[in-house]
Order: C-alpha cells, then structure tokens, then sequence
C-alpha cells in the first residue's frame, strides 16, 4: 500500500511539472545527500571513490524530519514509507547497496570499523536499516564558488610565471604572505603533533585536535573542526614500557639536535656559499636600478667640445688641461678629436 502512494505521488508531481523537466525524485536525493544530519563518509568502491551513508541514519533522518518529503508530495503516514523511499531511489539507481569487503576482524582490533575504507556491492539490492551502507551514483551540482575558483586558477597560474616581472613591492607582499601561510600551517601541524604526544606519552590516549586537518574527502566545515573524535579512538592503550622507551628516545634525539646543531658562525658561513632568492628579494633596492641606469646614460652620452680631456696616467697636478674647440676640426667626429687630444696629452706627459 505504502509503495503505491509512493509511486502515485511522484507520478503526480513528475506529471504537474513535466513542461519543466523537473525530477522531484532527483531534488529529494540532492536534498538528503546535502543534509548536515546524513553522516556520510567516502570510499573504494571497484577502484572508484564514492560518498556512502548508512541506512539506518537515512530512515532515522527522515523519521525526524518528515517535511524532505516535500519534493515527493506524499507524508509520513505508513511505518514502512522510509523504506519504500529508500527502494524508490535503489529503483532509479540514484542510489546501490553495497557491504564492507573486509568482514572479519583485522589483527590487533577488537571490532569491525564503523566506515569501512572499501566496499562491493551487495548481491540483493534491496533498502533496508540493518548493518547496510548505501552509496550515492549521482554527482553533485557544483557550486558557484566552484565555477568561480575554476576561472581563478588559470589566472593565478599565469600571474605566478609573471612574478619575475612584478614590482618590488608586489613581490614583497607575496613573498610575506607565503612565509606567513607556511608558518601558520607548519606550526598548526607541530602544535597538533605536540598535543598528541604528550596526552599519548602520559594517558595513552590517541588524541589529535583538528582531526581533518589532513583528510582529502573532508568538507570545508570538517576540515577546520576543532574538537577530536574520540569514538575511533577503539585500540587498546599501549603499555606503559613502550610510552617510556618511545620518550626516552624522543629526548635523546631532541638533545642531539638542539647540542650538536650548526652554530650562528657556521650558518653565516654556510649563507654565504650559497644563493637565496628571498635574500635577493629583501635586499634588492628599487634605488640601485634607477642609479645605475644613470651611470648607464652618463657613460653612453658623448664627451662635449669645451670638456678637458686627460690621460689615465697623467698626473694631474703637473699639467694643465688641454681644451680643444671643434671648429677648428670641421669634418672631424667626436671620437676622432678625443683620439687627437689623447695623443697630444701623451706628447706633453712625455716631455714633462
């Protein structure tokens, strides 16, 4: 009974809004995957990466929320009306049934893990809320933000091979906000390292703040949550002889390091040998390009007529300047009277 209401009502709604080419049944599935309340978790499934729920969570959130049928337009009145919801999506495959490909418990473990990394699928494909694990076949509708950030990274990419030719203050200002990105993150993972262990070393208990930190399939929302999950914490806490020998080792490393390290002395000498480009960076001075541009101009721009001209070896103080006027030379070039005058300025050192 419940499956014919099910069926009778999507048929209804499919038919009110066919000019549209609307599927109420395709909206109700994005609506339940997108649900905060749906826990979800991705996995292997015949070498590809699929996002697969529980079923006894789907019927437990529809229970709780009976207006997601909304999309559908039938209500909640039948005890089994989850479940047929649950075949309605197997029927169009929006949805597949699959079980753990590891079913007996590894070595080392008291119990089956709750998310198994890879799955199959499961021969009867049938919805039901006991021990099965449901994973969806439909991609999901990419965000805006998506889009935008598809048309950044070109963008980005064709800015970075530009850095060469940035200026001085732009690339100060990457070159900052690098350095800052890479301390923070680095420092993140060394104090989330720390944390964990010294509560390791001292409870033995694995606890690690920013559990997410570093999982590829987490959202944006999970990947920043603070608090740990102390539910997968299911190892037994290892003895208190290997936490010992684990610190005493820890201890002897950190000595050799901090006591055996290089020097001040030794890391200047060692900066020296070697070229940095953020030091190029820091040091580089829009000044210096301006004042030799100068001398560049100054060296290239020709001797004038009136200008004394002198011998590199000549004394200075013995002689006077010679000067020459280039009217008296007509036909002559500027580089032929400076030959001339250095000949003449020769001739005179010579006597002196």
């Amino acid at each position: 009974m419940a499956k014919k209401k099910v069926a009778d009502a999507v048929q209804n709604v499919a038919s009110k809004k066919k000019g549209k080419e609307i599927d109420p049944v395709r909206v109700f599935a994005e609506k339940m995957r997108d649900h905060k309340e749906l826990e979800s978790r991705w996995a292997v499934l015949q070498e590809a990466r699929v996002e697969y729920f529980k079923g006894k969570d789907f019927v437990a959130l529809l229970r709780a929320h009976p207006e997601l049928l909304k999309p559908l337009a039938i209500e909640s009145t039948t005890e089994d009306m989850e479940m047929e919801v649950g075949n309605l999506l197997l029927r169009r495959k929006l949805i597949v049934r699959c079980d753990r490909v590891l079913k007996t418990v590894r070595p080392g473990k008291t119990k089956l893990s709750k998310w198994p990394a890879r799955i199959e699928f499961f021969p009867e494909q049938k919805f039901s809320e006991k021990d099965s694990f449901f994973a969806w076949t439909f991609e999901r509708r990419r965000p805006l933000w998506q889009t935008v950030l598809s048309f950044l990274v070109p963008i980005v990419t064709l800015a970075c091979c530009l850095f060469p030719v940035f200026p001085h203050w732009c690339k100060l200002g990457v070159l900052y906000f690098c350095l800052t990105l890479l301390s923070l993150i680095f420092g993140l993972l060394t104090l989330r390292a720390v944390i964990f262990g010294t509560v390791w070393l001292v409870a033995g208990k694995r606890i690690w703040f920013f559990p997410n930190i570093l999982a590829e399939e987490a959202s944006l929302t999970e990947l920043f949550r603070f608090w740990p999950d102390l539910s997968k914490d299911d190892d037994p806490p290892p003895k208190w002889s290997t936490r010992l020998a684990f610190g005493a080792l820890t201890g002897v490393i950190l000595w050799v390091v901090i006591h055996h390290g290089p020097n001040e002395a030794s890391r200047a000498r060692y900066q020296r040998k070697v070229s940095n480009i953020i030091d190029e960076v820091l040091v580089w001075k829009p000044k210096a390009l301006s004042v030799f541009t100068v001398q560049t101009e100054e060296a290239s721009t020709p001797v004038p007529a009136t200008t004394p001209i002198y011998n590199e070896t000549t004394d200075l103080g013995d002689i006077e300047p010679v000067v020459y006027d280039s009217s008296l030379e007509d036909g002559q070039s500027d580089v032929e009277l400076q030959e001339v005058a250095n000949e003449q300025v020769d001739v005179e050192t010579k006597d002196i």
